[in-house]
């Protein structure tokens, strides 16, 4: 069953969902909650502003599932990351710089700081452009007490929102000497490239070989890769694709997808953090592309197969 007007609104929902839960999965399941619950409501009378009632039935939704969701982040096993996601730009390179800014990993991974709240407050201001009054209304809240949430949300995510917009050329270049530094254990050149308080965050979830704690600083870094990564992924394929907007590299072992790693960094001149999702859970939506845009933060899934 199909209804026109909330396909329309469908890749805007997908895009709040997903930038709220960070997983594509239980963004879908949310979306999917909302069209059941436009049905039931739309049936017999006119909701006189769809767009409206949508994103607040959905964002509304979405803080339910982070709540109900807390306890088991507190109990994950290892650093939590987002689900990634292989990524088609649509729109200009001016667009596509603002859309994978507000979708890359170091950018959820930040949102994670902040509370289900200020979360949704700061995503319907900030990256899909609603104004205090609409996004008020939205999270059924005075609009100067939406003012305050997106304030202290930006206080907490201060300077490193800005330096999660990396150029992209950089990014491919660190990640071809990581790959380098992972096929030789030669990882000098790539140890120059990382700052001296480069982190790195390794999501296997309890179901994947993955560092249970973040490595922070260059040196540990170093030696992971040299003495852990070298060893464990060996004969491994690397595919660079583009991961939430930004370069990445997908780890392939027999045609099947073993994880995927991106970066993040400094000035466009270190790494600042590199990310690896290893969680099998997370690593199935791989493999198929999601369109990012034209819509503000919009996301629709593409029945194509990228490898």
């Amino acid at each position: 069953m199909t209804d026109d007007t909330f396909e329309t609104h469908r890749p805007r929902l997908l895009g709040i969902a997903y930038r709220l839960l960070g997983s594509f999965s239980e963004a879908e399941d949310a979306v999917q909650d909302v069209f059941l619950r436009w049905l039931q409501n739309n049936s017999g009378r006119r909701i006189e502003n769809p767009s409206g009632w949508l994103t607040k039935v959905c964002t509304n939704r979405c803080l339910d599932i982070l709540k109900s969701a807390h306890n088991k982040r507190m109990s994950y096993v290892g650093p939590w990351l987002p689900e990634p996601l292989q990524t088609d730009i649509v729109g200009s390179s001016e667009d596509a710089l603002a859309l994978s800014s507000a979708l890359s990993t170091a950018f959820l991974v930040l949102l994670e700081r902040l509370t289900p709240k200020e979360r949704a407050a700061y995503l319907l201001r900030e990256v899909f452009d609603y104004d205090y009054g609409d996004a008020a209304e939205i999270l059924e809240m005075d609009p100067a007490n939406c003012r305050k949430l997106v304030s202290r949300a930006r206080k907490h995510l201060g300077k490193e929102v800005r330096r999660t917009i990396t150029a992209s050329n950089f990014q491919e270049t660190l990640l071809k000497e990581f790959q380098r530094a992972i096929e030789t254990g030669d990882t000098d050149d790539f140890a120059k490239l990382l700052s001296k308080s480069a982190q790195l965050h390794a999501d296997g979830g309890g179901k994947a070989i993955a560092a249970e704690h973040v490595l922070a600083g260059s040196v540990k870094i170093q030696s992971f890769v040299q003495d852990v990564l070298h060893v464990a992924w060996r004969g491994m394929e690397f595919q660079l694709s583009i991961i939430n907007g930004d370069p990445g590299l997908v780890l392939l072992r027999e045609g099947e997808v073993f994880g995927c790693v991106t970066c993040a960094t400094k000035d466009n001149i270190q790494v600042a953090s590199i990310f690896i999702v290893r969680n099998p859970e997370k690593l199935t939506r791989l493999g198929r592309q999601i369109k990012v845009g034209p819509g503000i933060g919009s996301l629709t899934t593409e029945e194509k197969s990228v490898q």
